[in-house]
């Protein structure tokens, strides 16, 4: 406590198997995520979603490209009852990346984890353009999106055995 009160820590641990990556992305309610962030010394800061679909989905073949997808989009934002979010539809909110499947893939190491991605051309944030060909365009559209306990929606949850 004294540690987090005093301006906190940053731990890098590297305890994870790809066999059990494997085994809990290959699951269909288990979604695509991170716990990187802006000024994270750690690989997955920077390239999370780009290794799944590059390792995961082209070069591994452990999950179709679509399926990919959905984990990062539809099913977290109906996860966590983000209803304008998700899916590419008229009145939703339009946070869409532009990537080539053949192409994308994390750069980023623990040498050096802000490395960028590759293959990704163009970030959309609420249908603002944010990113464009390797550099940021200075528009800063997005906004905190605060969840409401008790509105999860468990139907995009269940396995196919259940």
């Amino acid at each position: 406590m004294r540690i987090v009160r005093d301006g906190g820590a940053i731990i890098v641990c590297r305890s994870m198997r790809e066999e059990d990556v494997r085994a809990f992305y290959t699951q269909p309610w288990v979604m695509v995520s991170s716990d990187g962030g802006i000024g994270i010394s750690h690989p997955r800061a920077a390239g999370s979603f780009p290794r799944v679909l590059g390792r995961y989905v082209r070069e591994q073949r452990w999950l179709k490209l679509e399926e990919a997808v959905r984990k990062m989009t539809s099913l977290p934002a109906a996860r966590l009852g983000l209803k304008d979010r998700g899916v590419i539809r008229a009145g939703m909110k339009a946070d869409l990346v532009l990537f080539d499947a053949r192409r994308v893939n994390d750069r980023s190491t623990f040498k050096e984890p802000g490395l960028i991605a590759s293959g990704v051309s163009r970030v959309f944030v609420n249908g603002t353009e944010v990113w464009r060909d390797g550099a940021v365009t200075g528009n800063k559209p997005g906004r905190v999106l605060r969840h409401r306990p008790g509105r999860f929606r468990r139907a995009h949850m269940k396995s196919p055995a259940s």
